[in-house]
């Protein structure tokens, strides 16, 4: 007898040179293999856009980045749905060719996949995006227009969207060794910082599910292509993924305003207390969304893949289920779900003691007992508080406030921890 879904929520920052999910899609077999062992997946476009590569699951929810961390603090309800309208909203600053070729790639997914796409709106200025690099190695990046962007999604969802899909002329920079390394598999994503920049701030603004395809030249062959980085090099555009994304996002409900008797037949809505645990890489342990669940007790697997971070639960105080790849989380996940104790799962297996009764009224087992018998949320909350925060703010641009400047300018952990 299948036990009943539990809803999971993966979170693979991009831009943080992830061994496993920092590039093109390659985070899309772990998405998979955890829906199976779930039922039920909830993460976030880095993890399944593969540029012209993709996979639909009905398993597998597609939430913007921002909105997965208001999600997890209990701001936002999930409601999936049949099929999403999908807006293309076109930087200004496209090339001609480039932007009929977008345009031809969305009229292939009507044709083809028999999505519902439509109507297009292009900006009324160029978006100005610019790329750079924080002290860490993770991406960041500015938009230097964010009100045309925002005039554009008014149009459309004033037209009936209720997805949009942005595309927006990146800065081509085909000689740079950071590309070189990247294309190589040995280094990050240098668009992710900035993608994060446009899907957050529209998707925080309208309230609609986004998600974003960066514009630009096609490259050289490369006979040494990294297969991760293939993804893509297949096409003209990285659009198609994102299309077909948005095409089935769960609609985002408001959690303060949500009436279940309002809403009649609109059907189920997943909220935040129904998820059994949320599963991160062991580094990237300081976003929004992971720091959420832990703080609800939600369990907290901590996957070790490589990248550049080192925000792992000893400097936050968290008490993690370890987990030395996917496959093993996978295993949790699936012991969770047919409520298998994680520890009973582990050797050596210790004990249990008697717990000593406390001369003071009240107090029962003492908290590092509580620890020691599986807890997974915030380790001993009150004192480390102000101790997790100082460590984010001391690791750099990973999790701290981006810098001053621009008031568009997103840091990679503030901005795709969530995770664009």
């Amino acid at each position: 007898m299948t036990a009943s879904p539990l809803p999971i929520l993966l979170v693979i920052p991009t831009g943080i040179g992830c061994e496993q999910g920092g590039y093109a899609g390659d985070g899309l077999p772990v998405a998979r293999l955890l829906a199976a062992a779930s039922g039920c997946l909830i993460t976030h476009p880095n993890v399944m856009n593969g540029a012209s590569l993709y996979w639909s699951d009905p398993r597998i929810h597609y939430v913007e980045g921002s909105c997965l961390d208001r999600f997890a603090a209990g701001e936002l309800l999930l409601r999936p749905v049949r099929q999403q309208r999908v807006g293309l909203l076109l930087d200004a600053g496209i090339e001609s060719e480039l932007r009929q070729r977008h345009l031809q790639v969305a009229d292939g997914c009507r044709a083809t996949l028999g999505l519902d796409i439509g109507p297009v709106v292009i900006t009324d200025r160029p978006l100005q995006v610019s790329l750079s690099t924080g002290a860490s190695g993770a991406s960041w990046g500015q938009l230097g227009q964010p009100e045309a962007l925002l005039q554009a999604g008014r149009q459309l969802r004033a037209a009936g969207a209720t997805a949009i899909a942005v595309v927006a002329r990146f800065p081509d920079d085909p000689g740079s060794a950071a590309l070189a390394a990247y294309r190589a598999g040995s280094g990050v994503d240098a668009l992710a910082g900035a993608e994060a920049v446009i899907s957050h701030l529209l998707s925080r603004e309208l309230g609609v599910p986004c998600a974003h395809a960066p514009a630009l030249a096609p490259l050289a062959l490369d006979p040494e292509l990294d297969p991760r980085a293939a993804g893509e090099e297949l096409g003209f555009t990285f659009l198609p993924c994102v299309l077909v994304g948005l095409s089935r996002a769960p609609d985002l409900l408001p959690a303060a305003a949500w009436q279940p008797a309002a809403a009649g037949g609109s059907g189920p809505v997943l909220a935040i207390d129904a998820v059994g645990a949320v599963i991160a890489p062991a580094g990237a342990l300081g976003g929004g969304a992971v720091l959420a669940c832990a703080e609800r007790g939600i369990p907290v697997i901590a996957v070790e893949t490589p990248c550049l971070l080192k925000v792992k639960a000893e400097a936050l105080g968290l008490e993690v289920l370890p987990a030395a790849s996917y496959s093993e989380a996978a295993g949790l996940v699936l012991a969770l779900r047919e409520g298998i104790a994680p520890a009973a799962l582990r050797r050596p297996l210790v004990p249990l003691r008697e717990a000593r009764r406390s001369a003071q009224a009240g107090h029962g087992v003492p908290g590092g007992d509580a620890q020691r018998l599986g807890h997974t949320g915030m380790a001993d909350r009150a004192g480390h508080g102000v101790e997790a925060a100082d460590q984010l703010g001391a690791l750099g641009d990973g999790f701290a406030q981006p810098p001053s400047g621009h008031h568009q300018d997103v840091g990679q952990g503030d901005a795709d921890q969530g995770f664009g």
